[in-house]
């Protein structure tokens, strides 16, 4: 029996490199696996928790679906669907609150990360927390849960994400029996370190990445401004502590890879590096551009790809919420 296997990807800003290489590239090739059934989403809802601008909101969970159908992503094969369109995810969350510690939630990395910066900024330690930001790992149990997923990708900083979701399971199960399936995680080793402009990790919130389907000119632009060392260019580099030659590998083919190793270990000039980076990453997104831009220009046309993903979601998620709330208590 096939495995299921889920990714989402939340709409809280234009998505960009580090989204592909960390969460469509890697999802993508797993889905190729016919050992998995593979379902993607947009965590439209939880973009909420940051996004309250309507129109702003809408492009961006268009523009995540239409990335994953740029990139070869075949909606006949996989669950593809909103996170919204499907209300049996809402209802289960609440019914996960009943059986996640505040404890648990106080624990999550997200709203420590806010807490701790409100100290260091002296404000109060709730300053800038919804409630959605303090429960989201909730809903994200609720994805999880919800279609019996198997196996998570993940980062190394989103294991928690996953560890979270068990945890609830495992006590919604010891008073009800094994009604859920207990999530695995799959660590993408290299989503938790990919560089950025600046030499961060790349997020939106560091204001560093460098949009997906950025036109040539632009996307050169951004390529120029990343930050290098001051070697010159006959000094042999280390590529594996390039940010040029990381991103580099994850779009030339591996042979065009190896030369440009080669070139680090006997000297390259820093512009040349960015130019040849520049190079591959333009063909390798020449076509998904394209039919990222054609798709996003039919709106209705993406409505009904993702609506006709949600009643193949339904189809597993209206029949489990039904046996998950007869072990509860309601209905017959």
């Amino acid at each position: 029996m096939k495995k299921t296997i889920l990714t989402g990807i939340k709409p809280t800003g234009q998505i960009h490199i580090g989204n592909y290489i960390g969460a469509i590239k890697p999802a993508l090739e797993l889905a190729k696996n016919e050992e998995y059934r593979a379902a993607y989403f947009i965590a439209d809802y939880h973009g909420l928790t940051k996004i309250h601008n309507a129109e702003k909101f809408r492009q961006l969970s268009y523009g995540i679906a239409a990335a994953w159908l740029a990139f070869g992503l075949d909606p006949s094969k996989v669950i593809f669907y909103r996170q919204s369109d499907v209300p049996e995810i809402f209802e289960l969350n609440w019914i996960l609150s009943c059986f996640a510690s505040k404890g648990l939630m106080n624990r999550a990395h997200a709203y420590k990360g806010i807490v701790d910066s409100n100290i260091q900024l002296d404000r109060d330690l709730d300053y800038g927390v919804n409630m959605g930001i303090f429960s989201y790992p909730i809903l994200m149990a609720a994805d999880i849960l919800m279609f019996k997923t198997e196996i998570v990708p993940v980062g190394k900083d989103q294991i928690q994400h996953v560890e979270i979701a068990r945890d609830i399971a495992e006590n919604f199960n010891k008073n009800y029996g094994e009604i859920f399936v207990l999530p695995q995680y799959e660590v993408q080793e290299d989503t938790a370190i990919l560089p950025g402009l600046d030499g961060r990790k790349m997020s939106k919130s560091y204001n560093n990445t460098i949009p997906l389907f950025e036109e040539s000119k632009k996307l050169q632009k951004l390529i120029n401004k990343i930050k290098t060392d001051s070697l010159p260019p006959e000094t042999p580099k280390n590529p594996d502590s390039s940010i040029l030659f990381t991103l580099y590998k994850e779009f030339a083919p591996p042979f065009e890879v190896e030369k440009m190793r080669e070139q680090y270990l006997s000297g390259i000039g820093w512009g040349k590096a960015k130019k040849e980076l520049f190079n591959v990453m333009d063909k390798y997104l020449e076509e998904p551009r394209a039919k990222y831009n054609e798709l996003m220009a039919s709106p209705k046309r993406l409505d009904e790809i993702l609506l006709n993903g949600a009643e193949r979601a339904r189809a597993v998620s209206a029949p489990f919420l039904k046996e998950i709330k007869r072990k509860i208590g309601f209905g017959v």
